[in-house]
């Protein structure tokens, strides 16, 4: 039987109706076309209070952070949505990043992350969807020891980017999608297999 990457995909927001989880939704779906395992998650199923170093002392991981870690850890890859919170990632995304290097016993602070690759993305309404915090993110995910896919898509006028089944309906911007998840189990596969 042929290698199947295991890609967690996410959105760094907790809305409803946000555009990223529709966008992570479709490139996970792709992912699995692809070839691979992919696992769509929604944070706001692992809350988890904002990084303290005194909480974390007196208390410990708190229980959704490790549920995450121990699924984060179990991945090869990644598929990540990032919102755009004035010109930056969400506090969601980097609250659960911040949690995730937290080392348990035994274990190495990056472990979640180092030597895995991801490819990233963002919706907005705006005119620049989100590409701000992209760059931010890349950096952030690196700085992790995180491989992040050169390509990159920035969804604009994202309240009007979708089909009522969850595809974009731009064909350059859904060709583009399609290419940074295929493209990361396709790469995954080549290491792994």
């Amino acid at each position: 039987m042929p290698f199947r990457p295991k890609i967690l995909a996410f959105a760094g927001s907790t809305r409803s109706g946000s555009f990223n989880k529709k966008l992570i939704g479709f490139a996970a779906d792709v992912a699995g076309k692809s070839g691979a395992e992919a696992t769509l998650i929604d944070l706001r199923d692992y809350p988890v209070p904002l990084y303290d170093a005194d909480l974390e002392a007196a208390d410990g991981i708190p229980e959704n952070a490790r549920k995450l870690k121990a699924l984060f850890n179990s991945q090869h890859g990644f598929l990540i949505a990032s919102p755009e919170y004035n010109s930056t990632i969400t506090p969601l995304m980097k609250n659960v990043i911040d949690w995730l290097t937290r080392p348990i016993e035994g274990e190495k602070s990056y472990a979640s992350f180092e030597g895995k690759i991801a490819g990233i993305m963002s919706a907005s309404p705006g005119a620049l969807g989100g590409l701000r915090s992209l760059g931010q993110l890349r950096a952030l995910l690196e700085n992790i020891r995180l491989i992040v896919l050169p390509d990159q898509q920035a969804i604009s006028s994202a309240h009007k980017a979708f089909n009522d089944d969850g595809t974009l309906n731009d064909p350059k911007q859904r060709k583009s999608v399609e290419a940074i998840a295929s493209k990361l189990t396709a790469m995954l596969i080549k290491l792994h297999a």
